[in-house]
């Protein structure tokens, strides 16, 4: 079965206590069982990893095109503000990544609105909570649909 890789990153591991008003109170066990769901449903199984150090993001990166993952959905939370090493590994990799977050960054502190990330994605999802996850799982099987079809 295809793969598509759920990638997050730092304290994306506290979901369900880390700021409740902010990121609500599905825990990321949770969050992933539910994607994992969702995935099966477009015939897709679902890798799920989550790391608070960027190079591991990075290798994770990488790893998809080495183990011919289809795409894959990023969360990388603080990183999406300042990481070149992260941009760079998803502008090195010829697999899909769409960037999610679950607060508008847009509406938050003023270093939160720039991603170096997003313009190495094919598109990036804010601020509608954890459905943002399922909206680009979804948007992801489309973008994936439209390769083979050419």
């Amino acid at each position: 079965m295809k793969k598509i890789m759920l990638l997050n990153g730092p304290n994306l591991n506290r979901l369900g206590k880390r700021e409740p008003e902010v990121y609500g109170q599905t825990t990321l066990d949770e969050l992933e069982k539910s994607m994992e769901r969702v995935a099966g449903t477009q015939g897709y199984d679902l890798l799920t990893l989550q790391s608070n150090i960027e190079g591991e993001i990075i290798d994770f990166l990488h790893r998809a095109e080495d183990e011919g993952v289809s795409g894959v959905i990023l969360n990388p939370g603080a990183y999406t503000h300042y990481s070149y090493g992260i941009r760079d590994a998803i502008a090195s990799i010829s697999v899909p990544v769409i960037e999610v977050h679950i607060s508008n960054i847009h509406k938050r502190e003023q270093f939160r609105h720039q991603s170096v990330t997003a313009p190495e994605t094919i598109g990036q999802i804010v601020g509608l909570g954890l459905y943002g996850y399922e909206l680009a799982l979804l948007a992801l099987v489309n973008q994936l649909k439209g390769a083979e079809k050419k």
